[in-house]
């Protein structure tokens, strides 16, 4: 019994709360990714730099608010930051669709168009980043670091295998969960999100309707602003912050919201657990944790890992070929005519 506690707390710390954290982290960056293509209708390749642009906000108002000695301990100073950085993002969003996108909107450019803008964009914004806060990673974590312990799960159970957890990943699942809520309760109960989603599935009949296209864009790049600041923050947090590697994230937040369809929030939040999941599984190694549910003479020696880490997003690259391929609408997509 005691061997199967053991497995069991190994793979809970190893396996599952990281990818609940992980799943939370990416579900934010598909849920904007997914209200870019189904309201404004374009593939947003800019999307993981606005992540880590609204990360770089927050590193430089968490550092001045800690200057100031403005804390909430045990919880982390970005929280509160991460309220201020907020407005800021949406006005670099909002100003960057008035600059660039409402013009192709007005002569109705082709999608590629508002890609092939959208990729520019990325690297300017990657280049400003790096300007402002230099290419090295940055910590800006404060207060508790972990919730619960190797060492106090150790003398509370008597096991081997520690169960740890820490106040990044719990804040991730814990607001994911709060964001994600609000955010279906707001497209499906209030009047300007059916608004949206009737702007998204038939945009004339929107208009001639009454629905105001201009409150629509700036409402989603609001909504976008809110998913990137918490999304990038969170994922900063755990995982500390390099500008570099949100743009690594851009291909799992694309496989995730394709796999979950387009368009679909409720998709993209399904498709952001089979992504992250589905990386973990494929790159963790099962030797400790067959070693402890089977006989002796029957342990694994070798790693007993599928794939190595650094193919961690080839999967992504697999998965989304593979839904393409087999399903283009995703899970709950549906396709557009």
């Amino acid at each position: 019994m005691t061997d199967i506690l053991n497995a069991f707390s190994h793979i809970t710390s190893l396996l599952v709360i990281p990818g609940l954290a992980y799943a939370s982290q990416l579900a934010f960056g598909a849920l904007g990714v997914t209200l870019i293509f189904g309201v404004l209708r374009f593939s947003n390749f800019a999307h993981a730099e606005g992540m880590s642009l609204a990360t770089m906000f927050c590193i430089l108002i968490t550092v001045w608010l800690q200057g100031a000695s403005v804390s909430i301990a045990p919880l982390p100073t970005a929280l509160i930051a991460m309220f201020l950085a907020i407005p800021l993002v949406a006005l670099v969003f909002i100003g960057t669709d008035r600059a660039l996108y409402k013009h192709f909107r007005a002569i109705n450019a082709k999608p590629e168009v508002f890609m092939i803008v959208s990729a520019g964009i990325m690297l300017i914004s990657n280049g400003v980043i790096r300007v402002v806060i230099g290419p090295e990673g940055q910590s800006f974590a404060d207060g508790e670091r972990f919730i619960l312990t190797a060492r106090e799960f150790r003398e509370w159970t008597g096991l081997t295998e520690a169960l740890v957890l820490k106040t990044s990943q719990l804040l991730s699942i814990v607001l994911a969960l709060i964001a994600g809520g609000l955010l279906f309760w707001f497209l499906n109960r209030t009047q300007m999100g059916r608004s949206m989603r009737a702007y998204s599935d038939n945009r004339n009949l929107a208009l001639l309707s009454g629905v105001d296209p201009n409150k629509i864009v700036w409402v989603t790049w609001i909504l976008v602003a809110v998913l990137s600041v918490m999304g990038g923050v969170l994922f900063g947090l755990d995982k500390g912050y390099r500008p570099f590697v949100f743009q690594q994230m851009l291909l799992p937040m694309f496989a995730a919201a394709v796999v979950g369809g387009l368009g679909s929030p409720v998709g993209a939040v399904v498709g952001s657990m089979v992504v992250a999941f589905s990386e973990l599984l494929l790159t963790f190694a099962w030797k400790k944790f067959l070693a402890y549910l089977l006989p002796t003479g029957l342990a694994p020696e070798s790693l007993m890992q599928i794939l190595a880490t650094e193919y961690k997003f080839a999967i992504s690259f697999l998965i989304l070929v593979i839904v393409l391929l087999i399903k283009p609408t995703g899970l709950f997509g549906r396709a557009t005519k």
